[in-house]
């Protein structure tokens, strides 16, 4: 994201059309989402754009802004959030469409629409709670209260806080560690796990059950799983295709 004019806010769904493309590359296995803007890592949505539309555009606006966060959270590798600033109503919405989430401590972040006179529209209500609880989202929607990364990492907001250094791209450069720890491992095995957590998690135990026995039994016949048995019998680094 790099709009330093506006502080990259969420004007027009800019990356509906790369995460299209990106989906179709099967040689993508992991996705960060970072600032080219130090000290930003989205302020959400362009109030200053939104303000010159009518009550009908910034309805469709909405919808599209819910959307693109729909797919960033469908996106069938993992993701990961890069704040290395602040991250902001729609900013933050993205992040929680995001899998993983790395932040500098000194970022700042918060669903602050309520001090605005409106509410969460791009899954706030929705993915917060189930990230951190009702009570706890419902504290901080209601406040529109404002956390330090550190304080986000203390209650489970971010897997990640990080000292931020000079070059102010610090969860950036975590969240690449964090990235070259996931690319050596299977690609099908990753996204079928991703998918049993993501649909498993909303519905009821023995749903989640039989999608994960559907999700395993997906990875039985691929050949990565045949070269993580040999590399464990021949004791030396598995060498995953994704296949």
């Amino acid at each position: 994201m790099n709009r330093p004019s506006a502080r990259n806010a969420l004007g027009n769904v800019f990356l509906l059309e790369a995460l299209a493309q990106l989906r179709e590359d099967r040689q993508v296995r992991v996705l960060i989402f970072r600032s080219g803007v130090k000290g930003v890592f989205c302020a959400g949505a362009d109030l200053k754009e939104r303000e010159q539309m009518s009550e009908a555009e910034v309805g469709v606006f909405v919808q599209r802004l819910r959307g693109l966060m729909n797919e960033i959270a469908a996106f069938p590798a993992p993701t990961i959030a890069a704040m290395d600033g602040f991250a902001l109503g729609g900013g933050l919405e993205l992040a929680l469409a995001c899998d993983l989430r790395v932040a500098a401590s000194s970022a700042v972040m918060g669903l602050i629409e309520t001090t605005r006179g409106l509410l969460p529209g791009a899954g706030g209500t929705q993915r917060l709670p189930r990230c951190l609880g009702v009570a706890l989202a419902k504290e901080l929607i209601f406040t529109g209260r404002r956390l330090s990364g550190a304080q986000a990492q203390a209650l489970g907001l971010v897997n990640h806080a990080v000292a931020q250094n000079e070059e102010g791209n610090a969860a950036y450069h975590r969240a690449r560690a964090l990235a070259q720890e996931i690319l050596p491992q299977a690609p099908t095995a990753v996204r079928l796990g991703k998918v049993a957590i993501d649909r498993g998690t909303e519905v009821d135990i023995a749903s989640g059950m039989a999608i994960e026995g559907i999700c395993y039994a997906q990875n039985i016949p691929t050949r990565d799983r045949l070269e993580g048995m040999a590399a464990f019998r021949e004791k030396r680094p598995p060498r995953f295709v994704g296949e």
